[in-house]
Protein backbone atom coordinates (compact mmCIF):
# COMPACT_ATOMS: atom_id res chain seq x y z
CA UNK A 1 0.00 0.00 0.00
CA UNK A 2 1.35 3.46 -0.93
CA UNK A 3 2.45 5.69 1.92
CA UNK A 4 -0.05 8.61 2.08
CA UNK A 5 2.57 10.80 3.75
CA UNK A 6 5.09 10.30 0.94
CA UNK A 7 6.12 13.62 -0.64
CA UNK A 8 6.87 13.41 -4.34
CA UNK A 9 9.25 16.05 -5.68
CA UNK A 10 10.23 17.56 -9.01
CA UNK A 11 12.88 19.94 -10.27
CA UNK A 12 12.80 22.21 -13.31
CA UNK A 13 15.62 23.33 -15.58
CA UNK A 14 14.79 26.39 -17.67
CA UNK A 15 17.19 26.44 -20.61
CA UNK A 16 17.99 29.46 -22.72
CA UNK A 17 20.35 32.39 -23.14
CA UNK A 18 17.32 34.60 -23.79
CA UNK A 19 16.03 34.00 -20.26
CA UNK A 20 19.37 34.79 -18.63
CA UNK A 21 19.82 37.94 -20.74
CA UNK A 22 16.45 39.29 -19.62
CA UNK A 23 15.13 39.55 -23.18
CA UNK A 24 12.47 36.95 -22.40
CA UNK A 25 10.58 36.60 -19.14
CA UNK A 26 9.95 32.99 -18.14
CA UNK A 27 6.30 32.07 -17.61
CA UNK A 28 6.72 28.33 -17.32
CA UNK A 29 7.89 28.12 -13.71
CA UNK A 30 4.53 29.24 -12.34
CA UNK A 31 2.36 27.10 -14.61
CA UNK A 32 4.49 23.99 -14.07
CA UNK A 33 4.51 24.51 -10.29
CA UNK A 34 0.71 24.87 -10.21
CA UNK A 35 0.20 21.84 -12.46
CA UNK A 36 2.58 19.71 -10.40
CA UNK A 37 0.79 20.56 -7.16
CA UNK A 38 -2.51 19.35 -8.62
CA UNK A 39 -0.74 16.07 -9.45
CA UNK A 40 0.43 15.80 -5.83
CA UNK A 41 4.04 16.67 -6.68
CA UNK A 42 6.08 19.49 -5.11
CA UNK A 43 8.34 21.64 -7.25
CA UNK A 44 11.42 21.72 -5.03
CA UNK A 45 13.97 23.61 -7.09
CA UNK A 46 14.50 25.49 -10.34
CA UNK A 47 17.69 26.19 -12.26
CA UNK A 48 18.06 28.56 -15.20
CA UNK A 49 20.99 27.58 -17.42
CA UNK A 50 22.48 28.88 -20.63
CA UNK A 51 22.48 27.11 -23.98
CA UNK A 52 25.64 25.35 -22.89
CA UNK A 53 25.95 21.57 -23.12
CA UNK A 54 28.19 21.13 -20.07
CA UNK A 55 25.88 23.24 -17.89
CA UNK A 56 22.82 21.27 -19.01
CA UNK A 57 24.52 17.89 -18.48
CA UNK A 58 25.65 18.86 -14.99
CA UNK A 59 22.24 20.14 -13.95
CA UNK A 60 20.37 17.17 -15.40
CA UNK A 61 22.53 14.61 -13.60
CA UNK A 62 22.29 16.41 -10.25
CA UNK A 63 18.58 17.15 -10.30
CA UNK A 64 17.29 13.89 -11.77
CA UNK A 65 19.10 11.98 -9.03
CA UNK A 66 17.64 13.87 -6.07
CA UNK A 67 14.06 14.31 -7.26
CA UNK A 68 11.32 11.96 -8.40
CA UNK A 69 10.87 13.91 -11.61
CA UNK A 70 12.87 16.40 -13.67
CA UNK A 71 11.31 18.77 -16.19
CA UNK A 72 13.20 20.89 -18.70
CA UNK A 73 11.86 23.69 -20.88
CA UNK A 74 13.47 25.21 -23.94
CA UNK A 75 16.03 24.24 -26.52
CA UNK A 76 14.16 21.56 -28.49
CA UNK A 77 13.43 23.56 -31.66
CA UNK A 78 14.78 23.31 -35.23
CA UNK A 79 17.80 25.63 -35.02
CA UNK A 80 21.50 25.00 -34.37
CA UNK A 81 21.36 26.43 -30.84
CA UNK A 82 18.63 24.00 -29.75
CA UNK A 83 20.96 21.59 -27.98
CA UNK A 84 18.80 20.25 -25.14
CA UNK A 85 18.21 16.81 -26.68
CA UNK A 86 21.91 16.30 -27.39
CA UNK A 87 22.91 17.46 -23.91
CA UNK A 88 20.39 15.24 -22.12
CA UNK A 89 21.42 12.27 -24.25
CA UNK A 90 25.01 12.94 -23.19
CA UNK A 91 23.93 13.12 -19.54
CA UNK A 92 22.19 9.75 -19.90
CA UNK A 93 25.02 8.18 -21.86
CA UNK A 94 22.82 7.26 -24.83
CA UNK A 95 22.90 8.24 -28.51
CA UNK A 96 20.45 10.56 -30.24
CA UNK A 97 18.06 8.99 -32.72
CA UNK A 98 15.12 10.06 -34.89
CA UNK A 99 11.93 8.76 -33.29
CA UNK A 100 9.79 7.23 -36.08
CA UNK A 101 6.49 8.31 -34.53
CA UNK A 102 7.78 11.87 -34.06
CA UNK A 103 8.94 11.92 -37.68
CA UNK A 104 5.48 10.79 -38.83
CA UNK A 105 3.78 13.46 -36.68
CA UNK A 106 5.98 16.19 -38.12
CA UNK A 107 5.54 14.95 -41.69
CA UNK A 108 1.78 15.15 -41.28
CA UNK A 109 1.87 18.57 -39.63
CA UNK A 110 4.14 20.12 -42.26
CA UNK A 111 2.56 18.41 -45.26
CA UNK A 112 0.73 21.63 -46.19
CA UNK A 113 3.33 23.92 -44.60
CA UNK A 114 6.30 23.46 -46.89
CA UNK A 115 7.20 19.87 -46.08
CA UNK A 116 9.54 18.18 -43.62
CA UNK A 117 12.91 19.91 -44.04
CA UNK A 118 16.16 18.85 -42.37
CA UNK A 119 15.73 21.68 -39.86
CA UNK A 120 12.22 20.54 -38.96
CA UNK A 121 13.37 16.94 -38.74
CA UNK A 122 15.62 18.00 -35.85
CA UNK A 123 12.46 18.18 -33.75
CA UNK A 124 12.00 14.40 -34.15
CA UNK A 125 15.38 13.70 -32.51
CA UNK A 126 15.28 12.10 -29.04
CA UNK A 127 17.69 10.43 -26.62
CA UNK A 128 17.58 6.72 -27.51
CA UNK A 129 14.88 4.86 -25.59
CA UNK A 130 12.62 7.88 -25.13
CA UNK A 131 8.86 8.06 -25.50
CA UNK A 132 6.85 11.07 -26.69
CA UNK A 133 4.69 13.70 -25.00
CA UNK A 134 1.77 14.76 -27.17
CA UNK A 135 1.79 18.30 -28.53
CA UNK A 136 -1.56 19.35 -30.00
CA UNK A 137 -0.36 22.88 -30.75
CA UNK A 138 2.54 22.68 -33.20
CA UNK A 139 3.19 19.08 -34.15
CA UNK A 140 6.60 18.74 -32.51
CA UNK A 141 6.23 16.41 -29.51
CA UNK A 142 7.81 16.65 -26.10
CA UNK A 143 10.02 13.85 -24.88
CA UNK A 144 10.05 11.56 -21.85
CA UNK A 145 13.05 9.48 -20.84
CA UNK A 146 12.62 7.74 -17.49
CA UNK A 147 11.90 10.45 -14.93
CA UNK A 148 12.94 13.28 -17.29
CA UNK A 149 10.36 15.32 -19.22
CA UNK A 150 11.77 17.47 -22.03
CA UNK A 151 9.32 20.19 -22.98
CA UNK A 152 8.99 23.24 -25.20
CA UNK A 153 9.92 26.70 -23.99
CA UNK A 154 6.90 28.46 -25.52
CA UNK A 155 4.42 28.68 -22.61
CA UNK A 156 1.21 27.80 -24.46
CA UNK A 157 2.89 24.76 -26.03
CA UNK A 158 4.23 23.74 -22.63
CA UNK A 159 0.70 24.04 -21.24
CA UNK A 160 -0.59 21.66 -23.90
CA UNK A 161 2.12 19.12 -23.10
CA UNK A 162 1.29 19.34 -19.40
CA UNK A 163 -2.36 18.75 -20.22
CA UNK A 164 -1.49 15.55 -22.06
CA UNK A 165 0.47 14.36 -19.00
CA UNK A 166 -2.33 15.09 -16.53
CA UNK A 167 -3.11 12.07 -14.39
CA UNK A 168 -0.22 9.98 -15.74
CA UNK A 169 2.39 10.62 -13.04
CA UNK A 170 2.53 9.04 -9.62
CA UNK A 171 2.18 11.57 -6.84
CA UNK A 172 0.91 12.13 -3.34
CA UNK A 173 -1.65 14.48 -1.87
CA UNK A 174 -1.98 17.97 -3.38
CA UNK A 175 -0.70 20.79 -1.20
CA UNK A 176 -3.68 22.93 -0.14
CA UNK A 177 -3.36 26.58 0.84
CA UNK A 178 -5.34 29.48 2.26
CA UNK A 179 -4.36 33.12 2.66
CA UNK A 180 -5.17 35.86 5.15
CA UNK A 181 -3.79 39.38 5.25
CA UNK A 182 -3.04 41.88 7.98
CA UNK A 183 -1.76 45.44 8.24
CA UNK A 184 1.15 44.57 10.51
CA UNK A 185 4.93 44.43 10.30
CA UNK A 186 6.38 40.91 10.27
CA UNK A 187 8.70 41.74 13.14
CA UNK A 188 5.72 42.35 15.43
CA UNK A 189 4.17 38.92 14.97
CA UNK A 190 7.16 36.65 14.15
CA UNK A 191 6.83 34.72 17.43
CA UNK A 192 3.06 34.39 16.96
CA UNK A 193 3.55 32.86 13.49
CA UNK A 194 6.14 30.40 14.75
CA UNK A 195 3.95 29.32 17.65
CA UNK A 196 0.93 28.81 15.39
CA UNK A 197 2.90 26.62 12.99
CA UNK A 198 4.46 24.60 15.80
CA UNK A 199 1.05 23.96 17.34
CA UNK A 200 -0.38 22.49 14.13
CA UNK A 201 1.55 19.50 12.86
CA UNK A 202 1.61 19.13 9.10
CA UNK A 203 1.03 22.84 8.48
CA UNK A 204 3.40 25.46 7.16
CA UNK A 205 2.92 29.22 7.38
CA UNK A 206 4.56 31.49 4.84
CA UNK A 207 4.80 35.23 5.53
CA UNK A 208 4.99 37.68 2.63
CA UNK A 209 5.45 41.33 3.62
CA UNK A 210 4.72 44.37 1.47
CA UNK A 211 4.62 48.15 1.68
CA UNK A 212 1.52 49.66 0.10
CA UNK A 213 -0.44 52.90 0.41
CA UNK A 214 2.17 54.16 2.84
CA UNK A 215 1.56 51.23 5.18
CA UNK A 216 3.33 48.01 6.07
CA UNK A 217 1.41 44.78 5.82
CA UNK A 218 1.81 41.08 5.17
CA UNK A 219 -0.06 38.15 3.72
CA UNK A 220 0.13 34.82 5.53
CA UNK A 221 -0.27 31.61 3.55
CA UNK A 222 -1.11 28.43 5.46
CA UNK A 223 -0.27 25.21 3.59
CA UNK A 224 -1.05 21.58 4.32
CA UNK A 225 -2.03 18.37 2.57
CA UNK A 226 -4.76 17.92 5.22
CA UNK A 227 -7.79 20.19 4.74
CA UNK A 228 -8.92 19.82 8.35
CA UNK A 229 -5.49 20.64 9.76
CA UNK A 230 -5.22 23.62 7.42
CA UNK A 231 -8.57 25.03 8.55
CA UNK A 232 -7.71 24.56 12.23
CA UNK A 233 -4.37 26.32 11.80
CA UNK A 234 -5.93 29.15 9.80
CA UNK A 235 -8.65 29.64 12.44
CA UNK A 236 -6.12 29.65 15.28
CA UNK A 237 -3.82 32.08 13.47
CA UNK A 238 -6.69 34.43 12.65
CA UNK A 239 -7.86 34.40 16.27
CA UNK A 240 -4.37 35.09 17.58
CA UNK A 241 -3.92 38.05 15.24
CA UNK A 242 -7.33 39.48 16.13
CA UNK A 243 -6.57 39.11 19.84
CA UNK A 244 -3.33 41.00 19.29
CA UNK A 245 -5.23 43.91 17.80
CA UNK A 246 -4.47 43.19 14.15
CA UNK A 247 -7.72 42.73 12.18
CA UNK A 248 -7.53 39.93 9.64
CA UNK A 249 -8.52 40.32 5.99
CA UNK A 250 -9.67 36.98 4.49
CA UNK A 251 -7.97 35.94 1.23
CA UNK A 252 -5.17 38.46 1.74
CA UNK A 253 -4.60 42.10 0.97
Amino acid sequence: MADPTRIWTAALIVIGDEILSGRTQDKNISQIAIWLNVQGIRLREVRVVADDSDAIVESVNILRARNDYLFTTGGIGPTHDDITVDAIAAALGVPVEVHPQARAMLAGYYETRGGLTEARLRMARVPAGASLIENRMSGAPGIRHGNIFIMAGVPHITAGMLDSLTGTLEGGLPLLSATIGCWVAESEIADLLGAAEQAHEGCQIGSYPFFREGRTGANFVVRSTDASALNQCLTALSAALEQGGWPVIPNGI
